[in-house]
């Protein structure tokens, strides 16, 4: 039986930048192609507002988890070949931006400005893959767009679902306090996060973990669940049916009221170290 071709959808960030990398590296032959997400597309506000957004919601406190998590690793991509031949990590797959490692690997690369569009929909046509996967996306998938992969689709969510379901579960987990992390590998459904349970596992992490490097090391344990999913799909040629909880209310990016709760508990959502990593995502291959 032929393994299972996979269309993957994501927004490289600092959460997932490197399993994502290492991912596409080692599937390259499977991967249909690679749909990446464009953060400041125009039906989103665009760059300026999406930051008018959060800072009505969030107020500026915000702002450093943003630039760590996303800006930075944004903002140097362009000079990835500087930094690659500075640290001699050129070839490393962890180092190089997504777009740049499948040009090199010759799997197909779409940008993303609406999933559920017509450029996507043709995409998925002409390449018929079996399985969509979502790795760190931020754009909901219709049942339509779902249904044109013959196996559905599966996506990864750094959280114990059906707990802190929405984009930023790592800031929820880390307010609940310890023993609150994990990760979750689902269906997709056209509702957020609440498809089907195909593998989750509870995830400890050492005292003192931000949100961010929190999302990190989360999706880096994914790898192996989704290996292994992957593995039963290849075996069975099914995906499986997996296990459907009653859905619990959305989280979405904290409030003002949270963070300041999170600050007096001194907890954070990001730090220097976080900071040295999204520095150095193409400067390093691990």
């Amino acid at each position: 039986m032929a393994r299972p071709r996979i269309a993957l959808f994501v927004l490289e960030a600092l959460p997932n930048a490197r399993v994502v990398r290492r991912l596409v590296a080692d599937y390259r032959a499977d991967i249909a192609f690679v749909g990446l997400s464009n953060a400041e597309r125009p039906s989103s506000g665009g760059l300026t507002g999406q930051i008018r957004r959060h800072l009505a919601r969030s107020g500026t406190g915000i702002l450093p988890y943003l630039a760590v998590n996303f800006g930075l690793p944004d903002l140097l991509r362009p000079l990835a070949p500087l930094t690659q031949a500075a640290s001699g990590s050129g070839d490393a797959p962890e180092a190089t931006p997504l777009k740049t490692l499948c040009r090199r690997m010759g799997i197909p690369t779409v940008t993303v400005d609406d999933v559920n569009g017509p450029e996507v929909a043709r995409t998925l046509r002409d390449t018929a893959p079996d399985l969509i996967l979502t790795y760190h996306f931020d754009q909901i998938l219709k049942p339509e767009t779902i249904g044109l992969a013959r196996l559905g689709g599966i996506n990864g969510h750094p959280g114990l679902l059906p707990r802190h379901r929405g984009p930023v579960p790592t800031i929820h987990a880390l307010a609940e306090g310890p023993g609150n992390f994990g990760m979750t590998l689902h269906r997709l459904a056209a509702a957020i996060d609440t498809g089907a349970i195909l593998a989750q596992e509870a995830v400890p992490l050492p005292a003192g973990t931000t949100a961010t490097r929190a999302a990190v090391a989360l999706h880096a344990h994914g790898r192996g669940m989704l290996d292994g999913l992957l593995d039963t799909i290849d075996r069975t040629g099914s995906l499986p049916e997996g296990r459907t909880e009653p859905v619990l209310p959305y989280c979405p990016f904290p409030d003002r009221a949270m963070l300041a709760s999170l600050r007096r508990r001194g907890l954070r959502l990001t730090d220097g170290q976080d900071l040295r990593e999204a520095l150095s995502l193409s400067a390093r291959a691990s």
